[in-house]
């Protein structure tokens, strides 16, 4: 079965920076958008950036624009966000999604498989 598994979560001072990891099996992964949202305790699940399945194309929250960069090894059915300038908003769950077909998106019930979460917290 398909199965993500996020990585790379832990406690970061504002200002550093972390690289978050999502390895994908049970797919071909190409074949898949990869997505990355975080969600906040009694909020909504929100967008934070997406990658087609090439890789070509890629898409950000205006929150993180500009600090993080996704991206992504077909070859290890790995995709990467490297987050940059961290905050302590933005302090949260991240989760990885598979979206069957190679165009990314931002709307989160596109997406079919989602990983457990990996927790960032940054401190001020």
């Amino acid at each position: 079965q398909v199965q993500l598994v996020e990585s790379g979560g832990g406690l970061v001072q504002a200002g550093g920076s972390l690289r978050l990891s999502c390895a994908a099996s049970g797919l071909t992964f190409s074949n898949y958008a990869i997505g990355w949202f975080r969600q906040a305790p009694g909020k909504e699940r929100e967008f934070v950036a997406a990658i087609s399945g090439t890789g070509g194309t890629t898409y950000y929250a205006d929150s993180v624009k500009g600090r993080f960069t996704i991206a992504r090894d077909n070859a290890k059915n790995t995709v990467y966000l490297q987050m940059n300038s961290l905050k302590p908003e933005d302090t949260t769950v991240y989760y990885c999604a598979a979206k069957l077909g190679m165009i990314a998106t931002i709307g989160r019930s596109r997406y079919d498989y989602w990983g457990q979460g990996t927790q960032v917290t940054v401190s001020s």
